[in-house]
Parts: structure tokens; C-alpha cells; sequence
């Protein structure tokens, strides 16, 4: 479980990274940590990418319908512009969506002492790194994944596995397009068959023909 540090009045920054495969949660628990900030009537800022208008135009929305309002953005440099010196925290959704710069902008943004907290996806539909992820992760002070539950099997989930045959890397979509699956079912592929039911086995009893000895 995530124990969110305290920022203390010398308000030092730093940043947060919340990942997984798509349905994991991230968002969700994005929306969590931020709503806690608001308890405490911390400063924030939040944004996410401009291109990102499955739920709402200037929402971040989980899965669940959760929803907080947010800044709408096309390039990462644009969040340094609108945060605020007196901002506290500093929320992005949805951050493989943003350009290679968004690593830098959140390093800078916890060396003036604000906390960042970021969400996005670790790996794309080919199960490769996303874009300016790895390098977030590398930076962060604090890295939570998070997994979903594999359609196929039930196993835990780390992988989006896409039903469309479009290969562009960026494709927005919910469950008409994408899925959670284990590293198993992920590499078999194509959407794998309903798996039988075993149902026990009763074998009927033997019986032996009666003999009548009279």
C-alpha cells in the first residue's frame, strides 16, 4: 500500500509515478491521492493530454466514472507555464499520451519543490516500453503498479492487449479495442478460446451380474 509522504513547510518535492496495463486502476488511484489534496486545501494544478477526450474535454475520468477537472494540454512545456509558484501539487494523467520532454518538466517541477504525481501506461499494445514513461520511472522517488485482472485466465494483468489490427502506437479506446491480459495470454496473441469446465469425474459403479447358486 502507497503511505503518501507529508510535505513539509520547507516543502521539498519530489515524484510519484502510478503505471500498470490499461483497467489497472491508475486513473482511479491518480483521482485518490488528488482528492486527498484537496482535503487539505494544498494548492494543485492538474492536466492531461489535449487528445484525451474519451469521458470529458476537460475532465481526467476513471473507468468507474470518477472524475476530477483538469487542464487540457498539447505539449508538456505548457504544464511549466500554467503551474502557479505557489502551487503545491501537481497532478498528470494519461502520460504516455505526452512528448519525450514531460521527464524533464517533472523533474524540474519537484526541483522547485512541488510533488508530482503522474499516471499512465508502462508498456504499449507490442508490450514495449511508452513513450516518455521508462524515463519517468527511472526519475521517480515513488513508483506504485498496479495490475488488472487477465480476461482470459484470471490471473494478474500487466499487458493491454489491442483487438484492432491498427498499428499506430496511439489509439484511444476502452474495452472495444483493448484488454488486460497476463504475460501468458498476452503472447498467445489472438483471443483465445473459452477454456472447458472440468466437471467431475462419476464413473458409474460396477455391478455384477447376480448368479442364482438355487
Amino acid at each position: 500500500m502507497f503511505i503518501e509522504p507529508s510535505i513539509s513547510q520547507e516543502q521539498r518535492g519530489w515524484i510519484e509515478v502510478i503505471c500498470g496495463s490499461m483497467f489497472s486502476g491508475k486513473t482511479e488511484e491518480l483521482i485518490r491521492r488528488l482528492r486527498r489534496v484537496q482535503f487539505a486545501n494544498l494548492q494543485m494544478e492538474i492536466f492531461k493530454p489535449s487528445i484525451d477526450v474519451r469521458y470529458a474535454e476537460e475532465e481526467i475520468v476513471s473507468h468507474n466514472k470518477n472524475a476530477i477537472i483538469s487542464t487540457p494540454i498539447k505539449t508538456s512545456q505548457q504544464i511549466l507555464l500554467y503551474t502557479q509558484a505557489e502551487t503545491q501539487v501537481v497532478g498528470i494523467d494519461e502520460a504516455q499520451f505526452f512528448d519525450s520532454e514531460l521527464a524533464n518538466v517533472c523533474e524540474e517541477l519537484a526541483n522547485r519543490g512541488k510533488r508530482v504525481i503522474v499516471a499512465g501506461l508502462d508498456m504499449d499494445f507490442t508490450g514495449k516500453p511508452f513513450g516518455a514513461m521508462p524515463t519517468l520511472l527511472a526519475k521517480a522517488d515513488y513508483v506504485t503498479k498496479l495490475h488488472a485482472i487477465c480476461t482470459q485466465c484470471g490471473n494478474l494483468a500487466t499487458y493491454s492487449y489491442r483487438f484492432s489490427a491498427e498499428e499506430s502506437t496511439v489509439l484511444l479506446g476502452e474495452k472495444d479495442a483493448y484488454e488486460p491480459r497476463c504475460r501468458s495470454c498476452f503472447a498467445a496473441g489472438k483471443k483465445l478460446p473459452p477454456q472447458p469446465i472440468n466437471e467431475p469425474n462419476i464413473e458409474e459403479p460396477n455391478e455384477k451380474p447376480i448368479v442364482d447358486n438355487e
